[in-house]
């Protein structure tokens, strides 16, 4: 097989991949989960990402052709957002917030995350998750705007979480981030510059810089909490990360939008 032939075949492959692992489109993978495939594909997090976006846009913009207010058109396309990814993260964001209010000890933390029933803790950190995005994409109200921070905050939201992978070591060996694997440098490269590429093009250059290093400390914050709690990372935690930061690019592009 040719490389450029090659080449081409793992782009695909490593695409099928990201968007199986954080949606529920039927794409499926040509490689195998087992063999560190889905660590090398998270380069392609972010372009899963821009396609949950895309989506999201197009039924805010359909909603709104049909004569309805960016509110209910806000709160439809966060629900097919959250529906295109079986609302992956939103399960993540619960867990995490049960897990580090609830327990007292690392094991009972760790406990926690893994019970399928929410608490107050994770009933709490969702109204607030939706509340905020929803009130930002209204704030925003133009269908254009919208779907610029839309597939901004999708792609960048999914762009540090290779990243944060290969910097903060699994929080045990069992679980979904264990398995996945850490990324190779190459994988968090890539991932990093088309999360930037997006921001820079949705928001323009100086309100992308804002959102990064919003999402910067927002990372370090709760590595920094997670290692000191639990020892590390979950696949919970990366969906409370990937949450994190997708509300503060919808509040960054809603603040910037607002004040003109």
């Amino acid at each position: 097989m040719m490389p450029h032939a090659k080449f081409l075949k793992d782009v695909i492959a490593d695409l099928r991949i990201a968007v199986s692992f954080v949606t529920i489109l039927p794409v499926g993978s040509s490689k195998p989960a087992g063999d560190g495939a889905v660590a090398r594909a998270t380069w392609a997090l972010p372009v899963a990402g821009l396609l949950v976006g895309l989506l999201g846009a197009a039924v805010y913009a359909v909603a709104t052709k049909l004569g309805l207010t960016p509110g209910p058109s806000a709160l439809l396309a966060l629900a097919t957002t959250a529906l295109i990814t079986g609302a992956l993260h939103e399960d993540g964001l619960a867990d995490t917030a049960d897990g580090l209010g609830g327990g007292r000890t690392r094991e009972r933390k760790l406990e926690i995350m893994r019970d399928s029933r929410i608490g107050s803790y994770g009933v709490c950190a969702l109204i607030l998750s939706f509340a905020l995005r929803w009130s930002a994409l209204a704030a925003i109200a133009s269908p254009w705007l919208v779907a610029l921070a839309l597939c901004a905050a999708h792609a960048a939201a999914r762009a540090g979480l290779p990243a944060f992978m290969s910097l903060v070591p699994p929080a045990r060996p069992d679980g979904l981030s264990a398995s996945a694997g850490s990324p190779p440098g190459r994988s968090v490269a890539v991932a990093f510059a088309l999360g930037t590429l997006c921001l820079a093009l949705a928001l323009g250059p100086g309100k992308a810089l804002v959102a990064m290093i919003l999402l910067s400390l927002a990372g370090l914050i709760l590595a920094r909490l997670v290692v000191r709690q639990i020892g590390g990372q979950t696949g919970d935690i990366l969906g409370a990360f990937e949450q994190t930061s997708e509300i503060l690019i919808l509040l960054v592009a809603a603040a910037f939008q607002t004040g003109g």
